[in-house]
């Protein structure tokens, strides 16, 4: 069975049609997986069992004459920080390296009651601590268009999943730019959410007041399919707002025109790879052409973001893996040793990677005793001061563009001995995080080198509708 050039759309007529079975598809999906897993290390479970079920299911409703959702039938894949029901969810990390979870995550639950096919669980750098997914404890995802270069992070092995087409779509999460930076470097369109537009009941925690959960897919089309199933509140997740839930679908096609679209002078500064800076000006014009108006404006704010992130998000994460003690659940430690004190090292010192424990370290010392007015109460207060920026530049324009990343995908092993540089890798992705907004990638051309490159849409909170609407009429009209 070919499954090139398929769309949610294309199978779900497929499917009702009966041109071919659900069975059939997910068998050809996974037969795709396993191959590609092979090449570029996407996977960290395949989920065949369980998705064949599901198809066989699907399968006996056809027959039955009964009407299938959107959704029913879909092959996608789920991050490995999302817990999934009776399969193992490892966070890519060996403290978890055997957990199987006795629930759903929100999302999981949600995608499972419209139908979807499961085919595996996608690698990540650990706790999603990363921008390579070199932090795996399986190793790293290998980016489809070049397996020298990495696919990215942390939610590399989803962007991975759908550039390679083993899968429909597929969610990530990301706090600092784990869904957009990825999705850039392989050359897929995906959504980093408003805070609290998606419930992250059920998924590990890195940062809280950061992460967000959202999909990678071939097109905005099919984003928009998957939103008008995951998004909404959610009574498991406080920070879930009741905030109307629009059909993501229906303002698709609405015209641009009209539309005023801010350019913000600091995403374009000599940081930027010259390619990327003209890619992304050459879809900026695609824009103008549908009918968009162009204004620069100012952004002075954002070249704090990365410092007020690596205090803030290192600050969480110490806490949030604190519960990792490898007691009430987690892999024991080869040696127990003599006390509790010697077994939670023990247990951490081998559960964890290197960069996790940074992490941690840095955290617990910016909320230290002494500490803790100086750096973590500090970094709040520029964060409200970014915040506000952004308020003040939409009240000027509907949205901002930009590139997602500075440069295109680096090769595999070139920034591991500088975390620094790996860090400044989300310099035009955390500030969206810092701030709440929700932020498109979609891709805008490629290099010389053939490795891709996205531009980044941004949006004031809850716009999720109007940035998919401009990224689908760039993908119609490039």
């Amino acid at each position: 069975m070919n499954i090139q050039n398929l769309t949610i759309d294309t199978i779900h007529e497929g499917l009702i049609n009966k041109e071919f079975s659900c069975t059939e598809l997910t068998k050809a999906f996974l037969e795709k997986a396993k191959k590609e897993n092979e090449r570029l290390n996407i996977y960290i479970t395949i989920t065949e069992k369980e998705a064949l079920e599901t198809a066989a299911h699907v399968d006996e409703k056809i027959a039955r004459g009964e009407s299938i959702s959107g959704l029913e039938g879909i092959p996608c894949s789920i991050k490995d920080l999302i817990n999934t029901k009776g399969i193992r969810s490892t966070s890519g990390s060996a403290i978890l390296s055997d957990f199987v979870s006795p629930y759903d995550a929100t999302v999981v639950q949600k995608l499972r009651d419209a139908g979807m096919i499961m085919i595996g669980k996608t690698n990540l750098d650990e706790f999603a601590c990363g921008g390579s997914t070199e932090y795996s404890f399986v190793g790293p995802t290998r980016n489809p268009h070049n397996e020298r270069y990495t696919a990215g992070g942390s939610s590399g092995g989803s962007a991975a999943a759908v550039a390679a087409g083993t899968c429909l779509y597929a969610l990530g999460t990301d706090t600092g730019g784990s869904i957009r930076q990825p999705a850039s470097f392989c050359g897929v369109p995906a959504l980093k959410v408003t805070y609290g537009r998606v419930s992250r009941s059920g998924v590990t925690a890195m940062a809280s007041s950061l992460d967000t959960v959202g999909p990678f897919a071939h097109s905005c089309r099919d984003i928009a399919h998957v939103m008008n199933t995951i998004a909404g509140s959610d009574p498991e997740d406080s920070t879930t707002p009741e905030v109307v839930v629009p059909n993501y679908l229906h303002s698709l096609d609405e015209s641009i025109k009209g539309l005023t679209i801010g350019i913000p002078k600091e995403y374009f500064d000599d940081g930027i790879d010259e390619e990327v800076k003209e890619s992304v000006h050459n879809a900026i014009k695609q824009l103008e052409k549908q009918g968009a108006t162009v204004k620069e404006v100012s952004l002075p704010m954002t070249k704090y973001a990365i410092a007020v992130y690596y205090i803030v998000m290192p600050a969480e994460l110490s806490a949030n893996l604190a519960r990792f003690d490898a007691i009430r659940f987690g892999t024991k430690p080869d040696h127990t040793g003599e006390s509790l004190e010697e077994y939670y090292l023990n247990a951490r010192g081998e559960g964890f990677g290197d960069e996790v424990k940074r992490r941690i370290m840095m955290g617990t010392y910016v909320l230290s005793a002494g500490y803790y007015d100086a750096y973590y109460k500090k970094a709040q207060k520029v964060r409200t001061a970014i915040i506000e920026e952004f308020n003040t530049v939409f009240q000027e324009v509907d949205v901002l563009i930009g590139p997602t990343v500075p440069t295109p995908a680096f090769k595999l092993g070139e920034k591991l001995d500088d975390p620094l540089q790996m860090y400044l890798v989300d310099s035009l992705t955390v500030p969206m995080n810092i701030a709440g907004l929700p932020a498109l990638n979609v891709p805008c051309g490629s290099t010389k080198k053939g490795l891709p490159i996205g531009m980044q849409i941004i949006g004031p909170q809850f716009s999720e509708a109007q940035l998919l609407t401009i990224g689908h009429t760039y993908e119609t009209h490039s």
